[in-house]
C-alpha cells in the first residue's frame, strides 16, 4: 500500500523538491501553504506523515501541530518539522506542541528518506 504525507510550507520550491524527492521513491504526496490550508486537506484525507515548515503565513507550523494534534485521528502521525530554524528552544517548543522529528533546511533529499524510512517505512 502507497503511503501519503503531506508537505506543509509556504515555498513552492521546496514543496516541489520534496514532491519530486519522495514520489520518485514511491511515497503519494499532498501538498499545503500553510497550516490552514493543511488542516483544510486533512479533512479530506488520512496521510501516514506530516512534514510542515515552521515559519508559515496564516498559522505557523507549532500552531498547525498542536491543531492537529487535538484530533484523535492524528494523535499519533509522525510530524517532522523541515525548517531553517535549528536554536534548541525552537526545537524544544516544537516537541512539546507534539513534533516528531526535525530536519535544518537546507537538507539532503537522503537525509529526508532516511528520516522517513525510520518512521513510517
Amino acid at each position: 500500500m502507497t503511503k501519503t504525507i503531506i508537505t506543509v510550507d509556504d515555498s513552492s520550491s521546496i514543496r516541489q523538491m520534496i514532491r519530486f524527492t519522495l514520489t520518485s521513491e514511491g511515497y503519494k504526496v499532498l501538498e499545503a501553504v500553510d497550516g490552514v490550508d493543511a488542516l483544510e486537506k486533512l479533512t479530506m484525507n488520512q496521510v501516514d506523515m506530516v512534514l510542515t515548515d515552521l515559519n508559515m503565513p496564516n498559522m505557523d507550523g507549532i500552531e498547525f501541530i498542536k491543531n492537529l494534534r487535538a484530533q484523535q485521528n492524528f494523535k499519533f502521525v509522525p510530524i517532522v518539522f523541515i525548517t531553517t530554524e535549528s536554536q534548541q528552544e525552537k526545537k524544544t517548543e516544537g516537541r512539546e506542541a507534539g513534533a516528531t522529528g526535525w530536519i535544518v533546511k537546507p537538507f539532503k533529499p537522503e537525509h529526508l528518506l532516511s528520516v522517513i524510512k525510520k518512521l513510517i517505512g
